[in-house]
């Protein structure tokens, strides 16, 4: 077994068990925490699979961005929101989860069709890339010119959104505090 199989079956597993983990604790912060986890676990499976951009966007957006302002808001919000949602009751089954449950089974007998109907080995990239004959080769002409158009030509567009980030926060920060009665 190869260096790189048993990096991805090491990547795979912690990848998969945090993100079970993330799905079936009660806790909210040991969720969050958790999702950080799964998120590295998922970059460094684009690692591997030679997506360098994609694994650093990974990192950047979601770890960076979206996974802190999660973080904020959880951190944020009031001790009576907190209690409300650690002390309601978790019926296993409840007139409000029976959509969930059957749009999940709907999407699991979707999923299960196409993975059994599916020929996965007659299928052309999967054939030129078992008999590496594929064009995919890692490159940092992507990745640098994406950068250059990011901040060239893309600029103004990316300012204002991390304005718009920056104003959210702050109004969420503002929302959260307690008025002090006069």
């Amino acid at each position: 077994m190869t260096m790189l199989r048993v990096l991805f079956y090491a990547m795979s597993f912690i990848a998969l068990a945090s993100a079970i983990f993330v799905a079936s604790t009660k806790n909210l912060v040991r969720s969050v925490f958790m999702f950080f986890v799964t998120l590295f676990a998922l970059a460094g499976l684009y690692v591997l699979a030679l997506a360098d951009f994609v694994a650093i966007t990974q990192i950047v957006i979601y770890v960076g961005g979206i996974l802190v302002l999660i973080l904020f808001a959880f951190m944020l919000s009031g001790k009576e929101n907190l209690n409300y949602i650690s002390t309601r009751q978790n019926k296993f089954i409840s007139i409000n989860k029976i959509a969930g449950f059957f749009l999940s089974a709907l999407f699991l007998v979707v999923l299960v069709n196409v993975i059994i109907k599916i020929d996965a080995n007659n299928l052309d990239w999967v054939k030129r890339s078992v008999s590496g004959k594929t064009d995919i080769q890692p490159d940092a002409n992507v990745t640098e010119n994406i950068g250059v158009n990011l901040m060239t030509t893309y600029l103004l567009p990316f300012e204002v959104i991390s304005i718009l980030l920056m104003i959210a926060l702050i109004g969420a920060a503002h929302l959260s505090r307690k008025e002090q009665s006069a």
